[in-house]
């Protein structure tokens, strides 16, 4: 058996606004960057009240990333300046590599009942990278494999392998993994994760624990009250776990609750973050000249 990882840092998500007012919780972003290296932002979209999603995310640009979006309930219908739209629907994710740059937009509709709910997942590209042709991946549920392991455990594969099963979403620059998994109760599940790799967990529902040792003072807390946090570290919904980096397995164990969550790993890139709104490049330059090329009409380099 490998190496166990243990926890660096726990923290909630956070209430937001984004778009044209859509709330969702925030994960992580601006202020957690380069922590979380290659990653740089994870959005929290459930709801069940439309005023919530409805306004959106109309037409907007990117460049220097990957935005990748997976939805669990209702339905989202984007476009961009590419040519590609279209829906994608429950169980549904789209990697869209933004590259030299691409304007879309992505407008949630929700269920008949008024159910909304996914994630949005940001990956940085390297320097090399940033300026490469956008590309587009809509990968359908039906596409996703779901590996059921021998204790009971349910893994959707979007990205990675599990048990010699991969994902559909392949080639990608940071190397990265991402899965949906559900532990039933009072179930173990282990899962190696390379060494060196970014690693996190993000409860979607449930408890559960995230490491090994349970002790939560050996943890630094962020963005909630240091004495309502239990113990052991129980990890409940909207509860996200940063790994430390060395180690190359990652145990999650239940009691009398079983829990979903993703489990993302990648690839750091350890260079300079240059960030501002829908755009990351490495310098301030770069970004002065990506906004201008926007107000000038000379962003999208590419043919729609």
């Amino acid at each position: 058996m490998g190496k166990i990882r243990k926890i660096e840092k726990i923290w909630k998500s956070r209430p937001t606004i984004e778009g044209a007012g859509v709330h969702l919780k925030r994960a992580f972003g601006f202020q957690e960057v380069p922590r979380l290296d290659p990653f740089l932002l994870l959005d929290d979209f459930r709801s069940k009240n439309p005023k919530e999603y409805l306004a959106g995310f109309p037409w907007h640009p990117h460049r220097g990333i990957e935005t990748i979006t997976y939805v669990l309930d209702g339905k989202v219908e984007h476009g961009d300046s590419m040519g590609n739209k279209g829906i994608i629907s429950s169980g549904d994710v789209q990697w869209m590599t933004a590259g030299r740059g691409i304007i879309h937009q992505e407008m949630p509709k929700g269920t008949s009942s008024g159910l909304m709910g996914g994630f949005q997942l940001w990956a940085n590209l390297p320097a090399s990278q940033k300026m490469m042709d956008p590309r587009y991946r809509e990968v359908k549920h039906s596409q996703i494999p779901e590996v059921s392991l021998d204790s009971g455990t349910e893994v959707k594969i979007i990205c990675g392998k599990v048990n010699r099963v991969s994902g559909p979403v392949k080639d990608i620059v940071t190397d990265p993994e991402y899965l949906d998994v559900t532990v039933p109760a009072k179930t173990s599940f282990t899962h190696p994760v390379k060494t060196g790799h970014t690693a996190f967990a993000y409860v979607i529902e449930g408890k559960g624990y995230f490491d090994q040792e349970r002790n939560s003072f050996k943890h630094e807390m962020m963005g909630r009250n240091y004495f309502d946090f239990q113990r052991e570290c129980l990890l409940g919904e909207e509860t996200l776990a940063l790994y430390e980096r060395s180690g190359d397995q990652i145990l999650v164990t239940t009691e009398d609750s079983p829990v979903r969550f993703l489990l993302v790993s990648g690839k750091p890139i350890e260079e300079p973050v240059a960030w501002y709104g829908p755009i990351v490049m490495n310098t301030q330059e770069e970004l002065r000249i990506a906004f201008d090329e926007y107000q000038k009409g000379t962003f999208i380099k590419h043919k729609g």
